[in-house]
């Protein structure tokens, strides 16, 4: 690693010295990493934006792809957002701190590049301990997209974010792996029926409980290039790994029978595969002899999509690394809760979308 990235592991007793020390980065107009609830961000003064654009560099992120702005009390809410509709007050008190990003009118004291000149603010207050201690101690919201070269799937781990940013940022703080593993659920709370620009952890059944109708504003396409968009996640490529990714989705059973016959296709052409499969999918007797092939990650039971959530992103990365030509991703999960955004990371992030049924 290039000495111009510092990493600092929480460890027993140090979370106060770390926050401190990192915060300091902050303060200074430069770029931290930290763990969320969800993926690792990295962060910048979001009243700084000098600082922010840092941010956009360090990724390559390009400069009409908002970020969204991290609080620690209502006090920073008050801050960069103006017109908060007693709907988006009851959303807070449901789910803040939590994967739950909303969106507002702006106040003129966020920076342009914040918002790619946008008249709204996404924020959101994560439920981590040290993504709230170090915007506390930096005494600033803090704008944090997900800590890695943008377009690659989003870092779980501090190991993720240094294989992707050493040398590009200041700062790491290494707090373990992530709860959630995919990103927070994006509401638009501008127009008078609040919109779901991205599925999340927090599902929009789950939404609607509290406030009612909600509409669906995304659909599993990327934005197109003249597209404004008030949401991360919506424009160009994201979450995908540097290997070929086919995604299969569908019946369960069909799904098994065309993984396996891709499988045997790519293998007799010498083409190396990698397996991103449930468990269910692994211990079929179709599938027996390719789990000794050229890599395999298993994502977890197709019956718990919090459990294939949090594995989604390191198992894209670690198939990245085992040296195949092709990855086959297991696509038989339900689309109910946050399976709906585990399918919306794997279509953004697949090359080929094969449907069976």
């Amino acid at each position: 690693m290039k000495s111009s990235t510092q990493v600092f592991k929480i460890g027993t007793g140090n979370l106060e010295e770390v926050i401190k020390t990192a915060a300091q980065f902050i303060k200074k107009g430069g770029t931290v990493a930290f763990p969320t609830e969800t993926v690792y961000g990295l962060g910048a003064d979001a009243l700084n934006p000098d600082a922010v654009r840092k941010v956009f560099k360090a990724k390559g992120r390009p400069l009409d792809n908002p970020l969204i702005v991290h609080i620690a009390d209502q006090e920073q809410l008050g801050m960069v957002a103006m017109e908060v509709p007693d709907s988006a007050h009851v959303l807070m008190d449901a789910f803040w701190p939590g994967p739950l990003t909303l969106i507002f009118k702006r106040k003129d004291i966020v920076p342009d590049v914040i918002t790619c000149g946008l008249d709204t603010v996404a924020v959101r207050m994560p439920d981590n301990p040290i993504a709230l201690g170090l915007i506390k101690e930096a005494g600033t919201p803090i704008a944090a997209p997900s800590a890695n070269i943008s377009g690659r799937p989003s870092p779980t781990t501090a190991e993720h974010v240094i294989a992707d940013l050493s040398g590009r940022i200041d700062v790491v703080i290494d707090g373990g792996a992530v709860r959630v593993g995919v990103e927070s659920t994006v509401v638009d709370m501008t127009p008078e029926i609040p919109v779901l620009l991205r599925p999340g952890r927090v599902s929009i059944d789950e939404i609607r409980e509290y406030v009612g109708k909600v509409l669906v504003g995304y659909t599993d396409r990327q934005a197109g290039a003249g597209e404004a968009v008030r949401s991360p996640g919506l424009k160009y490529t994201h979450y995908s790994p540097e290997t070929r990714l086919v995604l299969v989705s569908g019946n369960s059973s069909a799904v098994v029978d065309k993984i396996s016959e891709l499988a045997r296709e790519y293998r007799d052409r010498n083409i190396r595969v990698g397996l991103l499969v449930t468990d269910e999918t692994a211990g079929t007797e179709e599938m027996a002899e390719y789990l000794l092939a050229d890599g395999v990650f298993l994502l977890g039971s197709r019956y718990d999509a919090y459990e294939i959530a949090s594995n989604l992103f390191a198992g894209l990365r670690y198939l990245d690394l085992e040296d195949v030509d092709v990855i086959i991703a297991d696509g038989s999960i339900g689309i109910d809760g946050i399976g709906a955004a585990v399918m919306n990371r794997l279509k953004k992030a697949a090359d080929e979308l094969i449907e069976v049924n």
